[in-house]
C-alpha cells in the first residue's frame, strides 16, 4: 500500500491531527449545504454553457475579460464562504500555516451530505531551435490506443494532444482562475521597474493562458512554447506560438520581464535546469512563477485504504518513475528557486478536494471542476503510462479504471491535490 496514502498515525502528521481539525457531520445523505438553498451547487458535468468555459475558441475566457467588479459578483474564489458552523473557508493557507511542516487543511471539512452523486499562428518550427528534423515531424502526430499523442520528441510526454486532451486543458484553465480569484498571476509584474514587455509560457499548450494575459496586457509581447503544435490559427497580434523544447539549451535573442509555466509536473525529468535556464533569460527584476499540483492525492482520513483509486495511485507513480518523471518535485519548487540565485521567493498553497465532499461553496466548485479534469484526463495519460512503463495491457488498463472511475465519482473517498504557486524576483 502506498506510504504517500496511508500513513501510520504516529509517525505521519497527516492523520491523528486532522480528524482533530476536520469535524464530519455524520447525519443526512444529500449533495448540497441546505444553507445554500436555490444557489446550492448542483452537481452534474460542467458543460460548456453552464460554465463559461468555451473549448476551442481562439480568444481569451469571457471570465478574465470581464471588467474587475463584474469577476468578483461571478467568481465563487473571491466570496466569503462559511462552513457549516459558520467557519471561513479560506482557500489559501495562511503564512504561518505555509511556513509549518504540519499539513493545513483550513478548506476541506467533509460534508457528509454530499454522498449521492446529485449535486498567432504557429510556424514550421520555433526560429530558435536546434533541431533539423522539426519541419518533418512537428505536425505528424503518434495514434495510440485511439489516443493522439505528440511526435515531436517521441515519448517525452505522455499526456495526449487531441481535442480531448485540449478542452481538458481549457477546463484547468478555468480551474486555476478560480483558484486564483481571477487572476493569471501571482507575482507583482504590474509593478515591474520599466513596465511588463517581454513575457515568455512554458509548456503553453493550447496556449489559452499566453492568450488571455496578451489580452490583458496589450503592449507586452507574449510567446508561449511547447512540444505540440496545437495552439489556435488566430491570436491576439502580440501573442505568438513556438515549438520548442525548455529543457534544451534557451536561445531565444531577448530577455523577458515574466516567465510563467503550469503544470509542468508531467514534462520535465529535472526542473533545475530548466529553472536554471529561466533565471538566465530574465532581466533584473523579473519574475518567474511556477503554477503546478503536488502528486499524489492526499486523504484526510482512510476512506482511500483498500479501494481501486488506492491502487491506481501506486501503479502511476511507479510508472511515472520508471519513466524517469517524478510528479512530487512540485514540493521542491521554492527551494529551485532560491537555489538558483532567485530573491523574494513566495509560495503560496492552495487545495483542491477530488468531488464535492467539502464544505462550503467555493471547496464544492473547485472540487466540482476538478474532479471533471481529472476524469477528462484519466484515460488518456493512464493508457500511456501503465502500458509503456509497466507493460500492462490496454484491455488491462481499462478493466482498472472502471473502478477508478467509480471510487472518484463516489464522493465518499475524501481526497484532494495539493497545488503552489511559487514565484521568485532575479536580483538588480
Amino acid at each position: 500500500m502506498s506510504e504517500s496514502i496511508r500513513r501510520d498515525e504516529a509517525a505521519s502528521p497527516h492523520t491523528a491531527h486532522v480528524r482533530d481539525e476536520i469535524q464530519v457531520e455524520s447525519s443526512g445523505h444529500g449533495d448540497m449545504d441546505h444553507e445554500h438553498g436555490d444557489r446550492s451547487l448542483k452537481e452534474e458535468q460542467p458543460s460548456s454553457e453552464a460554465s463559461g468555459v468555451k473549448p476551442r475558441e481562439n480568444k481569451a475566457l469571457e471570465f478574465s475579460n470581464m471588467p474587475a467588479e463584474r469577476r468578483d459578483e461571478e467568481n465563487p474564489a473571491t466570496q466569503s464562504l462559511s462552513s457549516d458552523h459558520g467557519q471561513s473557508q479560506d482557500l489559501l493557507v495562511s503564512e504561518e500555516e505555509a511556513s509549518s511542516s504540519t499539513p493545513s487543511f483550513t478548506g476541506l471539512s467533509v460534508d457528509s451530505h454530499s454522498e449521492r452523486d446529485d449535486d498567432s499562428a504557429i510556424g514550421d518550427t520555433s526560429v530558435y531551435t536546434t533541431s533539423t528534423s522539426v519541419r518533418s515531424s512537428v505536425f505528424q502526430f503518434i495514434q495510440e490506443n485511439g489516443r493522439t499523442y505528440h511526435s515531436y520528441r517521441d515519448g517525452k510526454y505522455y499526456l495526449p494532444n487531441d481535442e480531448r486532451e485540449q478542452d481538458r486543458l481549457d477546463l484547468q484553465h478555468h480551474l486555476f482562475l478560480l483558484t486564483l480569484s481571477g487572476e493569471l498571476y501571482n507575482a507583482p509584474i504590474k509593478d515591474l521597474p520599466g513596465g511588463l514587455h517581454n513575457v515568455l509560457d512554458i509548456a503553453t499548450g493550447t496556449g489559452i493562458w499566453a492568450i488571455d494575459f496578451a489580452t490583458e496586457f496589450p503592449s507586452a509581447h507574449v510567446i508561449g512554447t511547447d512540444l505540440s503544435p496545437i495552439q489556435p490559427e488566430f491570436t491576439p497580434a502580440n501573442c505568438h506560438f513556438e515549438v520548442d523544447d525548455a529543457e534544451d539549451p534557451w536561445l531565444f535573442p531577448q530577455k523577458f520581464d515574466y516567465i510563467h509555466g503550469r503544470a509542468l509536473a508531467t514534462c520535465f525529468r529535472s526542473h533545475i535546469p530548466v529553472i536554471q535556464s529561466a533565471f538566465a533569460f530574465l532581466r533584473p527584476g523579473g519574475y518567474l512563477e511556477l503554477q503546478d499540483c503536488i502528486v499524489p492525492f492526499r486523504c484526510i482520513d482512510d476512506t482511500i485504504v483498500g479501494t481501486t483509486l488506492e491502487r491506481w495511485v501506486e501503479l502511476i507513480m511507479a510508472g511515472t518513475a520508471k519513466l524517469g518523471k517524478d510528479w512530487t518535485r512540485v514540493k521542491q519548487y521554492k527551494q529551485y528557486l532560491e537555489e538558483a540565485g532567485f530573491e523574494d521567493v513566495v509560495e503560496r498553497k492552495y487545495e483542491w478536494p477530488v468531488g464535492t465532499w467539502a464544505k462550503g461553496k467555493r471547496m464544492k466548485t473547485l472540487g466540482m471542476w476538478y474532479r471533471e479534469d481529472l476524469l477528462s484526463g484519466l484515460q488518456g495519460f493512464t493508457v500511456a503510462v501503465l502500458t509503456r512503463a509497466l507493460g500492462m495491457s490496454v484491455e488491462e488498463v481499462e478493466l482498472l479504471l472502471v473502478g477508478v472511475r467509480e471510487d472518484i465519482k463516489s464522493n465518499r473517498i475524501h481526497i484532494y491535490i495539493p497545488v503552489r504557486v511559487v514565484y521568485g524576483r532575479k536580483p538588480h
